[in-house]
Order: structure tokens, then sequence, then C-alpha cells
């Protein structure tokens, strides 16, 4: 199946309500209450969505203590042939910045030394070009080694490129987790040719690993420079649950039922999703929309880019095995 959103999360949503549809159907009665509920708003940061709900309507939640979302419990094919499933325990924090440099105005053909657009180039090049100390987060340990156990490679921290070539494509998503990052992704500066403005200004998306939030924010300050201020305009939280616990297990068995060979794994999605929202309220969130992928499908590569696919096997086998995981969680 072809689109945009594809892969971003309507296959998610497919599968739920393919399950629902199958329990009114069939007039089925789960012991547990369920709360299906589908926000707007989250690729903006959410404010107006599941930020606005939580804030305006908690008692939409009343009693919910767990919650499952997007961007987890897809397969990876490994280098060896064994079948991961990647269930999303922990994601980075948010950080949206805008950088304003100041100058002096003028003609376009004087020297100036206080250049606005001068001073912002150079400070997006030092934030853009910066290299990220690297920081193993306890999620990310449990994946490494896990992987490292089902490979036979060693886990050694210093060195994880092997481990990163094992897992194959799902490295362009787990390297990002490694490190905070900070990529700048929009200018805006000048009016005409000839005049140089005495402001211009740039967004940086930046994310960060949970327990360093200030590490991201000094550093990125000073980078910018004394002629550069940095403002913060979506800021959100890191999140990292427990890979344990009764509905992990429940996820586990579901996954069993219909891979039995298949080896879920925890891991740090880069992005983020509505649990955050949803961890105000103390609700424990999971990324599980489950999906058996092809071994030669870059899944990873294909979020937020063209050509937006999944295979129709692949959301047979996620609504199975939600239904199983819905049952009996």
């Amino acid at each position: 199946i072809w689109g945009r959103g594809a892969v971003d999360m309507k296959n998610m949503d497919a599968m739920i309500l393919a399950v629902i549809r199958l329990w009114a159907k069939h007039g089925y009665q789960q012991d547990r209450t369920l709360v299906v509920i589908f926000f707007g708003d989250e690729e903006a940061g959410g404010k107006l969505g599941s930020q606005w709900m939580v804030k305006n309507h908690p008692e939409v939640f009343k009693g919910c203590s767990e919650s499952i979302s997007e961007v987890g419990g897809y397969s990876i094919t490994l280098k060896s042939r064994k079948r991961i499933y990647a269930i999303e325990t922990s994601q980075k924090g948010i950080e949206w910045m805008k950088l304003t440099a100041r100058g002096l105005a003028g003609h376009g053909a004087a020297t100036n030394k206080e250049n606005s657009v001068t001073r912002l180039a150079e400070a997006v090049s030092r934030i853009g070009n910066h290299k990220w100390p690297q920081r193993i987060t306890k999620t990310n340990r449990q994946f490494f080694k896990r992987v490292a156990e089902i490979s036979g490679k060693p886990f050694e921290e210093d060195n994880l490129q092997p481990l990163l070539d094992e897992v194959g494509v799902l490295a362009r998503l787990i390297t990002p987790t490694l490190s905070n990052t900070a990529n700048p992704t929009m200018l805006e500066a000048g009016y005409k040719a000839n005049v140089i403005p005495q402001t211009a200004s740039a967004i940086v998306d930046c994310r960060t690993l949970p327990g360093y939030e200030d590490e991201l924010l000094e550093t990125v300050k000073h980078l910018a420079g004394e002629h550069v201020t940095v403002e913060s305009m979506i800021s959100d939280i890191p999140l990292e649950v427990e890979f344990a616990g009764l509905l992990v297990e429940a996820m586990i068995a579901a996954i069993h039922s219909e891979d039995p060979e298949g080896i879920p794994v925890p891991y740090v999605v880069f992005g983020g999703t509505d649990n955050k929202a949803l961890a105000a309220l103390d609700i424990v969130g999971y990324g599980f929309a489950p999906l058996k992928l092809p071994p030669d499908l870059d899944f990873g590569a294909l979020f937020h880019g063209i050509d937006e696919r999944v295979p129709i096997d692949s959301l047979q086998f996620g609504a199975r095995t939600l239904f199983h995981f819905l049952v009996n969680a």
C-alpha cells in the first residue's frame, strides 16, 4: 500500500481499526477498558493535539496506566539472518530553537564587519558541524548487548561499528540515538539583493537524550556565539521506560504467536510520539505497531521520505499480532 503516511503512521491506524471492527462485528467485550484516540498535530509538536487533550480533557484518560503508539514493534533482519522486533521503550526529547543574528544594516556593496547574515551563517555552520560526544543510555545498552548475544559479536562501547553493521538498515535510526543532535533546517534573511539586513534567523532541530538536556542547551548557546541569540520554540521531554512488566510480556507473547523465531528487543527512537504528552498523566508508553517486514525493505528510510509504502502481508501480520496483544494485555 503506497501513499503519504503509509509508514508514518497510518499503518498503525489501519491495524487498530481492523481489530476494533472485528470486535464490533462479533460483539466481543474486552475485560480491560481500552481508550482509542487519534491525535492531530503530532508532527508540529502536539500542542494542539495530545498536549491540548491532556491539559484540557484529562478525564478522557481516567484509569489509563499504559499506552501503545507508533514507531516500534517492526522487524529488522540482521546480517546473521536473525529477525529482531524493535519495541520502542525510549525516545529523544525535542528542542526546536530559533537563532537570531543581529548586525549593522547597510548597502550590499559596502564593507561590513557586522553583517548579520555572516554571523548567522558562521553560527549555523558551527552548530551543524559540531561532533557531539557519544552517550549510551540504558535502553541503548540493552539493545546493543542483545544484538551482541544474537550475533556473537562483542559489545564494546568504544567500538559499536561491528554491531551497527550487524543491524543493517536499522543503523540509520540507531546512530542518531547515540548522542544529542542539532540540525539546522530553516534560514531566513534579507529582502533585497543589495541590502544587508539588520537581522537574520535560522531554525535548528535539536534532539536530546534522557539525562543530557542541559548539555545540549549549553552547547548550542556556546556555538551560536555572542552575536546570536537562542530561543526555544518547541520543547518536549525525552522518555525512557523499562523493558519489563506484564505489558511488555504481552507484546513479546503476541509477536511469538505470529513469529516464533522473532526476537523482541528494546530500542530508542530518534524522533518523538504522543507518548510524551501522556507521560504528564503518569501513563507509561511504548512504541508497538508490529510489522513483519521483508529483509530488503529499508523501512527507516521511508519516514518523511518519498515512496512511503507498507506490504499488505505486513499489515495483516500486524493486525493479527495486535489482536493477540489487546486480547491478552
